[in-house]
């Protein structure tokens, strides 16, 4: 069987993305390797088996473009409410919360946030399957 490792993103800025992601996820550096042309930054934290994997090439001068296939890396907090507030109180601007009903029953309540690249970021509230 294959286990998800990480995920990678693209990103401009190093520092920016770091103090993103450290503020709105409490990700920090698991690893960092710098090479020729790019360094690869891992982060992670003490909740999480997986890892985001951003990826700064020191050539890029233009802001990358998503195209039409990528949507979204989501995660689950205990408190939905309290993670809005805590965000939208440290700039992150978190977009409205959502609820989701399936069959009459919820599914799913979440907010999304947007990265320093553009990328979304879907917070869900621990429920059903989104533990």
């Amino acid at each position: 069987m294959a286990k998800i490792i990480h995920t990678m993103i693209r990103v401009m800025d190093e520092k920016r993305s770091l103090d993103f992601y450290d503020r709105a996820l409490g990700l920090q550096i698991a690893d960092r390797f710098p090479f020729d042309g790019f360094t690869l930054i891992y982060l992670r934290n003490p909740e999480n088996d997986i890892e985001i994997e951003l990826t700064v090439n020191h050539d890029q001068t233009e802001p990358y473009t998503h195209g039409g296939g990528y949507g979204h890396i989501a995660v689950a907090v205990d408190d939905l409410d309290r993670e809005h507030i805590r965000m939208a109180v440290a700039g992150i601007a978190p977009q409205p919360i959502k609820e989701f009903f399936r069959e009459g029953a919820l599914m799913a309540r979440f907010f999304f946030i947007v990265d320093p690249d553009g990328y979304k970021i879907e917070v869900l509230q621990r429920h059903g399957r989104y533990q």
